[in-house]
């Protein structure tokens, strides 16, 4: 089992307990509030003001990803092979959208400002996610499953 098995390699198998753990959740709930903070300050149109907003943005964003996204997804599966994945972006928009609709209700400073503006939040908030969970999966959990396997 000691050779390369290449980039494209992915191997599938079971989520373990400790992969949900607080430290992972915590991990990915930072993750998400970087990508956002990152994301606000690049894409004009897309405003997050305060602190609150950021915070309870990213807990609404982390929400509709893990409950709304899914049921997207599966409904428009024969789109998104259609697109070859590209309408994934669509629904990153859509979820983007949605999240400052919902913390319009709140009171919350999370302005995205049309299409555009959610377009390319979505596309920086995957992107700068995509590269902070995979530098902390490496670097802050990683060491953190070792030791629990240690003992």
């Amino acid at each position: 089992m000691g050779r390369d098995r290449g980039f494209f390699y992915a191997e599938f198998r079971r989520p373990e307990p400790k992969d949900f753990g607080l430290a992972g959740v915590a991990v990915r709930f930072l993750v998400t509030v970087a990508a956002m903070w990152i994301a606000q300050w690049v894409v004009g149109g897309f405003d997050i003001d305060s602190i609150p907003g950021l915070v309870v943005g990213a807990v609404i964003f982390g929400l509709l990803n893990a409950f709304v996204k899914p049921v997207l997804t599966f409904v428009s599966c024969a789109l998104t092979v259609l697109t070859l994945g590209l309408f994934l972006l669509i629904i990153n928009t859509i979820m983007l959208a949605l999240t400052a609709w919902i913390a319009g209700w709140f009171g919350l400073e999370f302005h995205v400002d049309g299409f555009w503006a959610a377009f390319f939040g979505a596309f920086i908030i995957s992107i700068v996610s995509t590269a902070l969970t995979w530098w902390a999966d490496r670097n802050v959990l990683a060491p953190l499953k070792r030791d629990e396997g240690d003992g």
